[in-house]
């Protein structure tokens, strides 16, 4: 199965991480102050574990590949809905809750646009 969600609203700081390949997302529930730097998203499919080194990220049409996860990136998914996204190469030390992935194009991200994970 996929795990699959919808883009509920883009935080007004969010073009700002663009020169810096990163999106944070964060589920409805994240607070204010998170949600201004956040991509908010809903989960309608949430898969036991998610995340997986070469799997893939689907924002809209454009697909990613999975090179480099950190140890707290499927819980604080599942929990929080929450995980940071890399567009680049992987740094020497992964942030718990970070994921990486190829190519490394910040993707086109708007209210309505699904994210599926496999």
């Amino acid at each position: 199965m996929v795990t699959q969600s919808v883009v509920k609203e883009i935080g007004i700081l969010v073009p700002q991480f663009k020169e810096d390949k990163l999106i944070v997302l964060f589920g409805p529930a994240a607070p204010q102050e998170l949600k201004d730097m956040s991509v908010i998203h809903e989960f309608e499919h949430l898969e036991e574990e998610p995340l997986k080194l070469g799997g893939t990220i689907q924002v809209g049409d454009q697909t990613y590949t999975i090179t480099a996860l950190g140890n707290k990136a499927n819980d604080n998914f599942k929990e929080l809905g929450h995980i940071s996204i890399y567009f680049q190469e992987p740094f020497d030390d992964v942030l718990p809750g970070a994921v990486f992935a190829s190519p490394h194009t910040f993707p086109d991200i708007k209210e309505g646009v699904r994210i599926e994970i496999s």
